[in-house]
């Protein structure tokens, strides 16, 4: 508890503010506001206050940095006059540090998401809703293009080598070190340096929203507007597109992610092959940078809150390795991320709990054993070679695991119950540890000879055991005849 001079040191700052901006609302509209609430606090240090008189609502707000606070404003005015979804700005003291805006409401696209969403699936409204928030945003994008003064943005014109630099640092100092991950400090500053040069390939002449998440996404009678984006500077278009989709609490699946991925690339009319190219660089460093942000916030300044998000952002980098290391070499980095993903200590914030994803695996041992690159390095590897064999009996040859002739003759076998009882019994024990320590990805790979047959038969009745056991979400794959879900 602060001290009574502090309390009150607080409560006259407050007092000052309300003064002021209901002074400011009674110039505005001629009337004295009937209610003045103070809004919830985010990561800034702006504060924001709901003001109403019978019907009308304004949001009051005061900023302490006056440069950040120009951006908005400016942005604001240019983005209503190309008639974007925006807040209307009523009135405005910039050597003070107050505003009014319009009153968007309180329903945010990530408070829609929560209310909605059952379980893992995306219900369509919600669906709906991010797929218009994707429409816009290359509207927002392409205002660079349609006169928008960026001597106004704040901190930096664009997001260039010293604005990667700077998110790349935040990530090392407030959550690497910090979070107490080992990293070799001279190889990390010669791969931020590599990853640098890769990221400033890309186009960059679009206008980066830089904040573009799910809690700055207001929706009004089912339709987005746009807040928060005086951090807003020139930049290539992959950052924002990462930052929604890989906003770490809205927990977003892979096939969610890449099918609203490929609806933005349409509606901007890109090529999909040539954003793809620094796509998943663009995603680690957002990554990087909103978990420097968790680590300053929750480390640092001691807001426990802000580590309830630690959870997610170590499933979004173990998938990432899992799917796409950093297109560039940066060994040192990846290391860290592998630590990252490693870490039991890192998954126990808050009260998260990520949900087990078990990747399910056939091959053939002719082609080579699949190696799991997730970072902890758990899981299993089963030799079914020594398993009947239907692919020696020609009836069976041109057909697969997953085939009832197939299915038939190796339920018959004694030997194919037996050993399929020990592998349940060995990743029941695993599928229950690692539930209980937060961990999200445990492998099991099954191989025979030729990757048609043993293999696969074994890796389907794992995969529907898991799910109708668990209720786990399971990943099956069968490399060798070429099919997946």
């Amino acid at each position: 508890m602060p001290p009574k001079n502090q309390e009150k040191e607080i409560s006259d700052t407050k007092a000052q503010y309300e003064a002021q901006l209901r002074a400011m609302y009674r110039k505005t509209f001629g009337r004295e506001p009937e209610s003045f609430e103070p809004l919830r606090e985010d990561g800034s240090a702006r504060r924001l206050y709901r003001m109403r008189d019978g019907d009308r609502t304004a949001i009051g707000a005061y900023g302490p940095d006056k440069l950040e606070n120009r951006a908005f404003l400016q942005f604001s005015r240019h983005f209503r006059a190309a008639k974007l979804p925006v807040p209307e700005i009523y009135a405005e003291d910039q050597a003070q540090g107050f505003y009014l805006e319009e009153d968007l409401g309180s329903t945010t696209l990530f408070e829609l998401l929560s209310a909605e969403r059952k379980g893992a699936e995306i219900p369509a409204t919600v669906e709906d809703a991010y797929k218009k928030v994707l429409g816009w945003l290359p509207r927002f994008q392409e205002q660079v293009k349609q006169g928008l003064d960026l001597k106004y943005c704040y901190p930096r014109a664009a997001f260039d080598r010293q604005s990667i630099m700077w998110d790349l640092n935040y990530f090392k100092y407030y959550f690497l070190k910090l979070a107490k991950i080992p990293f070799n400090e001279a190889k990390l500053e010669d791969d931020f340096g590599r990853f640098a040069d890769f990221l400033l390939e890309a186009p960059a002449e679009c206008f980066l929203y830089r904040d573009f998440q799910s809690r700055n996404i207001m929706l009004r009678g089912g339709e987005p507007w746009f807040i928060d984006y005086q951090g807003g500077r020139r930049g290539a278009p992959h950052y924002d597109v990462a930052s929604l989709l890989y906003d770490a609490k809205a927990d977003l699946s892979p096939e969610f992610r890449t099918n609203l991925r490929k609806a933005y690339v349409e509606a901007a009319g890109l090529k999909e092959k040539e954003f793809m190219r620094h796509y998943h660089a663009f995603v680690y460093i957002r990554i990087m940078q909103a978990m420097g942000a968790y680590g300053l916030r929750g480390f640092y300044e001691r807001k426990s809150h802000f580590l309830a998000s630690v959870p997610y952002a170590v499933r979004n980098l173990e998938w990432l390795l899992r799917q796409a290391e950093p297109e560039v070499s940066v060994p040192e980095l990846t290391a860290c991320f592998k630590r990252i993903a490693a870490s039991t200590a890192l998954r126990q914030f808050g009260k998260t709990r990520l949900g087990l994803t078990v990747r399910v695996m056939s091959f053939s041992y002719k082609n080579g054993v699949p190696q799991d690159d997730s970072g902890h390095g758990g899981g299993f590897v089963f030799d079914c070679r020594a398993l009947p064999n239907p692919g020696r009996h020609a009836e069976y040859s041109q057909l697969t695991g997953r085939d009832k002739p197939v299915i038939d003759f190796l339920q018959k076998e004694p030997e194919v119950a037996k050993f399929l009882e020990n592998v349940f019994a060995m990743t029941d024990m695993s599928v229950e540890n690692y539930q209980s320590r937060n961990f999200s990805s445990l492998s099991a790979a099954f191989g025979c000879t030729g990757g048609r047959h043993r293999s696969v038969y074994c890796a389907e009745a794992l995969a529907a055991r898991l799910k109708k056991k668990y209720g786990v979400r399971v990943e099956l794959a069968h490399r060798e005849i070429g099919t997946a879900k």
